[in-house]
């Protein structure tokens, strides 16, 4: 199985988990409100049917794409939550098949995405991998908001890797965006995955380093927890810094649940 198959599983997984949360739903539990300030149940689903459409037009039709992209110039900062107001309004029952639909799409168009093709996107193009593992990142992120609306505790799971694996790998993007310059050094990255293995990026002999539980390692870089209440530390001067401001999903610093 190849690293694209292996990610758009876990995406598959994680999707049919969130919707089992919400498939039983009475249409007024859709209005739930969510700890993201403003947003319900109903908003949460919306935006992620929202960003697998817009996914979708990057695999099929990226001049349809490049115009998505020109309108999203004129209003950066709200264009996505525009979508997702939109899509909010959209009966439930409706809502929920539009993104099994356009969601099952996109899994078996990533899975067709010729080896080597690099997929535009709001940020630096990305290979089927990477808009698998995005969409895994955001699928597992907004699932959280409904599962604390909810009251539900979900089970921590090995897809967390793939969302570990993109925390790290935004650390540089998570300083620049804060008006920062990253640290010259890398730093490593160790984190007790679900199972009790070990999962570990950087080098050995790395001076500042990243440790805790893959879980909220997970909420820390998707801003659903605050440090404080994680069990994530770090050794390091900015290492430390890091932990304030780690943010793997794209959108302005600061105001959390991207």
């Amino acid at each position: 199985m190849s690293t694209a198959e292996a990610i758009v599983a876990d995406l598959r997984a994680e999707s049919d988990e969130l919707d089992t949360l919400v498939a039983d739903l009475p249409d007024a539990g859709w209005a739930t409100a969510t700890p993201a300030p403003g947003w319900t149940i109903a908003h949460q689903i919306a935006h992620l049917l929202w960003t697998d459409r817009v996914s979708l037009i990057a695999i099929t039709d990226e001049p349809g794409f490049n115009d998505l992209l020109a309108e999203a110039m004129k209003n950066p900062t709200g264009f996505v939550d525009a979508g997702a107001e939109e899509l909010a309004l959209t009966p439930p029952s409706r809502l929920l098949a539009d993104w099994r639909e356009t969601r099952g799409r996109l899994h078996d168009e990533l899975l067709g995405v010729a080896d080597g093709r690099k997929l535009p996107w709001f940020g630096p193009p990305m290979s089927a991998a990477s808009m698998a593992t995005a969409r895994m990142m955001e699928t597992w992120a907004h699932g959280l908001d409904v599962a604390d609306a909810l009251g539900v505790r979900r089970p921590a799971t090995a897809r967390l890797r793939s969302i570990a694996h993109i925390g790290f790998r935004t650390r540089d993007f998570a300083f620049t965006v804060n008006g920062l310059t990253p640290p010259a050094e890398p730093f490593r990255v160790e984190l007790r995955a679900p199972d009790g293995s070990m999962w570990a990026w950087g080098p050995d002999d790395a001076a500042q380093r990243v440790t805790g539980a893959a879980e909220d390692f997970c909420m820390l870089v998707t801003q659903r927890r605050a440090p404080s209440e994680l069990d994530v530390t770090a050794d390091g001067a900015d290492a430390a810094k890091w932990l304030t401001i780690a943010q793997a999903f794209a959108g302005p610093p600061g105001a959390g649940r991207g």
